[in-house]
Parts: structure tokens; C-alpha cells; sequence
């Protein structure tokens, strides 16, 4: 199936999701914290139980897309010209394809989703210019190599140029028994010299007693949420050489406008480069 500019419904790759709307999903989540309506009373519940924990949630949300925003625009000015977007989530605009072919039209854009609701509003909302491409994958950040194997990702970028990857508060779903060490890792080994990586990453290092409470309640709803140390963050770049400012708090990154308390946001946040 051609989806080049984001038509069509979910395909045979698509068959082994479900949506459950009984059960909440991180994307749903983050779309209610953006004020956003593609969510269910599962996700709302608790989405409100972790604003609960975490007063400033919806702000730490809206921080992380500001990141995504400025991230696409330094690697766009750099001459990336493809991006590889794992943990899309709810399209949100600008989306990251649309910042990209701001920058240039003949950017190239896959984005990666588990969730189905996130897939069909992608294939709707996040239409190409003619000049580019934008794709969507089907697929768990547990099985990174089928993102790699793809039929999407080998038909719409080029492995051997230079790669835009972006794991955007997704890598916190994993628990460390499921290694996200070794998934970003063999992603990181499939792209070509040049390639950047943008990681964002909850932390409880600013505020461990509301980190621990927001923690607490995806717990209990049955969801895995892991807050990383900035140690523990860092090996995520393995030794792709770190953009400055380096692994900071993610409004610290590269702000456009400075920044009163960069603290505000318990998110890590950094761009590494492979040499």
C-alpha cells in the first residue's frame, strides 16, 4: 500500500493491534494532556491521576513538543533531510514532517506507533507536500528490528545518508528488563555516519516525590513508567557525540526564549551525533 501522503486506512501490518479502549495508552495520554480529543475516559482517568501527582504535567507535555520542534529545525538547517520518528503519538501540529518541509519539501518522514487510534489519525492528518513523503509503521520500540525491516522505512529513506531519529518520551515505557539500552542501540547501529539522535527521557532527579507518585499511578492502571537517572539516559547515546548544550533539562535545550526554571520540566533531553 502507497500512503504517500497519508491516505488510507490501516493495513495488513496493522492486523496484530488492536485498540482497546479499556486500557490506557501513553499516546492517548499525552493527547489529553495536550488538550487534544482522541482519548478515552481509561486515558483521561489517568491522565488526571498523574496531573495529580505532577501539577505542571500538561506543561512538561507541551515542553517536550517545543523540543521536537527546535530539534527538527537544527537538524533540518544541518541538511537532514530524513527523520525516523518512533513513539509518534496523537498528530499535534506542526507535526514534525510539517517543521521538516518547512525546511525543505522533499523532506522524508516515517513515523512508528503501537497504538491503531495513532495510526488512522496519522494516515488522515499528517499529509505530505508533493515534493516529500510521509509514512507510517505499525510497530513496538520492543521489536525495534521490525521498524528497521519495514517495507515503509526501506521504501521511503536511505540508510546509507544521514538520519534524523527521534525517541520522544517513549523510551520510559520500556522497563529496564526489556533493555531499551540494546533496542536504541540497534537502531542506532542501522543508521548511516552523520545520522542525529533526539531522546527526551522522565526523570525523577528534579522532584523524586512527584516523579515517584506519577510513577505510582501508572502502576496501578497497569502501564509501565520508568524515570531515568541522567546517567542512565546517557548511555542511551552509546558514543554518538552529544550537540550542545549536551544532556540537559529538556527546556534547556537550545530554547528560543530563555528559560526561568529549566527545572520545571523533569524531562532529560539531548541530540547526539554519529561519527
Amino acid at each position: 500500500m502507497n500512503l504517500d501522503h497519508g491516505s488510507g486506512t490501516l493495513s495488513e501490518q496493522d492486523d496484530h493491534l488492536t485498540l482497546k479502549t479499556d486500557v490506557p495508552h501513553s499516546a492517548r495520554i499525552y493527547d489529553y494532556w495536550l488538550g487534544g480529543k482522541d482519548n478515552f475516559a481509561v486515558d483521561r482517568a489517568v491522565g488526571e491521576a498523574m496531573i495529580a501527582a505532577i501539577p505542571g504535567m500538561r506543561y512538561m507535555a507541551g515542553e517536550n513538543r517545543k523540543f521536537v520542534h527546535r530539534v527538527v529545525r537544527h537538524l533540518a538547517g544541518r541538511g537532514v533531510r530524513q527523520f525516523l520518528d518512533v513513539g509518534t503519538g496523537i498528530p499535534t501540529e506542526p507535526n514534525l514532517h510539517q517543521v521538516a518541509q518547512q525546511v525543505d519539501p522533499q523532506a522524508r518522514v516515517v513515523y512508528v506507533d503501537n497504538d491503531p487510534l495513532v495510526l488512522v489519525h496519522a494516515r488522515a492528518l499528517m499529509v505530505s507536500t508533493a515534493e516529500g513523503r510521509c509514512e507510517y509503521v505499525a510497530a513496538d520500540l520492543r521489536r525495534s528490528q521490525s521498524i528497521l525491516d519495514s517495507p515503509a522505512v526501506k521504501d521511503t529513506l536511505d540508510l546509507t545518508e544521514p538520519i534524523g531519529l527521534t525517541l520522544i518520551a517513549v523510551l520510559m515505557l520500556l522497563a529496564d528488563a526489556e533493555d531499551p539500552w540494546a533496542r536504541v542501540a540497534e537502531l542506532r547501529d542501522a543508521v548511516a555516519p552523520g545520522s542525529f539522535l533526539a531522546i527526551t527521557h522522565p526523570t525523577a532527579d528534579f522532584n523524586a516525590a512527584e516523579v515517584d507518585a506519577a510513577v505510582a499511578a501508572a502502576t496501578s492502571a497497569g502501564m509501565t513508567l520508568v524515570a531515568r537517572t541522567q546517567r542512565e539516559v546517557a548511555r542511551l547515546f552509546g558514543d554518538w557525540e552529544l550537540v550542545e548544550p549536551g544532556l540537559v533539562p529538556v527546556s534547556a535545550w537550545q530554547p528560543d526564549h530563555p528559560v526561568d526554571d529549566p527545572h520545571a520540566a523533569y524531562y532529560w533531553a539531548g541530540v547526539a551525533r554519529k561519527p
